[in-house]
């Protein structure tokens, strides 16, 4: 009988990641798993995602991804799972860790559910990311889970981009850049930007511009069979660069255009607990579920 099968992936130059490492895989292997080790700091490129080179090239057959990390390590594990059935369980060794599923103190338990096979799958959306450029005979593909975001290269001046969604045009405006969110991303760097907060099940693309010299600018939402496609114009005196998950990027010419659509295939991540998105979110951002009136209540009793 083959040995259960493990990737456990962390940062290699981050003494805290590398302790809960050596932790994980040493109860890991005393359960009687086959594991692997993968550093964060080697990633894909942009239109790579078919041809990336893997620690394991078995990662396939691994029953789940450990992720011991930050969010940021995370997306690394998506890169490597992305076309696969496997899912990720995070363990948050960062700041907010939005999608890990576990702190740090609460790794031993983690990898006692991963033992047990005591974890729920769930379903996150990805969106598909077209790029056209002006001389280049074939587009090229990639993905987000969070987000793809067209920003100026340049400090000086503004990029102009024409906005289409089902290649029918809606507005065009100069700006500093353009978000396009899953509902995973809506709680990164689109909620920086000004964006709102999606529930995980809202199928569909957040576009949040930055920063748009215009008067139709605010953030919309376009539904799961819509296409958002974005050109940076020809009148652009500036070129962009894109940039899918704050890790992969290409430079975008002038004349250059950007299409995002839902994906079909989604990332799995594994779940530790059944809490509601709510409870994440006031948990994640500290947020405050009882007013001051009711706490001086209740002082008072």
């Amino acid at each position: 009988m083959s040995k259960r099968r493990v990737l456990v992936v962390t940062h290699d130059k981050w003494p805290q990641a590398m302790a809960a490492s050596r932790e994980a895989v040493t109860e890991l292997e005393r359960a009687g798993f086959a594991v692997s080790h993968h550093d964060d700091a080697l990633a894909e490129r942009f239109g790579d995602a078919d041809t990336v080179v893997r620690l394991d090239e078995a990662v396939g057959e691994c029953e789940v991804v450990v992720v011991l990390g930050g969010d940021g390590t995370i997306l690394r594990a998506a890169e490597l799972t992305h076309g696969t059935q496997v899912p990720i369980l995070g363990v948050n060794l960062g700041h907010v860790g939005f999608l890990a599923e576990s702190e740090r103190e609460e790794l031993s338990e983690a990898v006692q559910r991963v033992v047990e096979r005591d974890y729920t799958v769930e379903e996150r959306a990805v969106v598909s990311v077209t790029v056209t450029r002006p001389n280049s005979p074939e587009p090229l593909s990639g993905w987000a889970l969070n987000e793809a975001t067209i920003e100026k290269r340049p400090r000086q001046r503004l990029i102009e981009v024409g906005i289409e969604v089902n290649r029918r045009p809606l507005s065009s405006f100069g700006c500093d850049g353009i978000i396009m969110a899953t509902a995973t991303g809506s709680t990164a760097h689109a909620f920086s930007a000004g964006g709102p907060v999606l529930w995980p099940d809202v199928e569909g693309v957040l576009v949040v511009p930055l920063a748009a010299h215009a008067l139709f600018a605010r953030p919309l939402v376009v539904g799961p069979t819509s296409a958002v496609r974005v050109t940076v114009l020809e009148r652009s005196p500036l070129p962009a660069v894109l940039t899918c998950d704050g890790r992969r990027t290409i430079d975008l010419p002038v004349g250059s255009t950007v299409e995002v659509r839902p994906s079909a295939q989604p990332l799995l991540f594994a779940r530790l607990t059944t809490a509601p998105f709510t409870d994440r979110l006031v948990s994640k951002f500290s947020l405050p579920v009882r007013g001051w009136r009711q706490a001086a209540a209740e002082a008072g009793e």
